[in-house]
């Protein structure tokens, strides 16, 4: 079993492609938000819809620090990970990360025309 399990909009073709993207490349399980367990709900903060989340053990990483940590977690993290250690050393790197996911995350319908999945939580309504 995974230590660790990435929460993301699975109502979403662009959200599922980058979770499948990265659930393919590491031992992250995935959860989306409409199958989360009570036990994962609870330890998300309340408004865990605005973004995507890493649980791990007691840890949760949101928005784009969950995507940073889940890039480090996965094979890509050989070449990611360096990367994230440098900008750590910086001040504004927290800002920027943050700033840069909400930029793509506002716009996830426009990129999910150039990259996305089938949504489970779509699949699932169809049956």
């Amino acid at each position: 079993m995974s230590e660790a399990t990435l929460v993301y909009d699975d109502d979403c073709g662009f959200c599922t492609w980058w979770a499948d993207y990265i659930a393919e490349r590491s031992d992250i399980e995935l959860a989306g938000f409409s199958e989360l367990s009570e036990d994962l709900r609870e330890k998300l903060p309340e408004d865990y819809e605005e973004c995507a989340h890493l649980v791990v053990d007691s840890e949760v990483y949101s928005c784009g620090a969950a995507i940073e940590q889940a890039l480090g977690r996965s094979e890509l993290g050989v070449d990611f990970e360096p990367l994230f250690q440098f900008c750590r050393q910086f001040d504004e790197y927290s800002r920027f990360r943050e700033w840069a996911y909400r930029e793509v995350a506002d716009r996830r319908d426009l990129f999910g025309k150039v990259i996305s999945k089938e949504p489970p939580a779509r699949s699932n309504s169809r049956e």
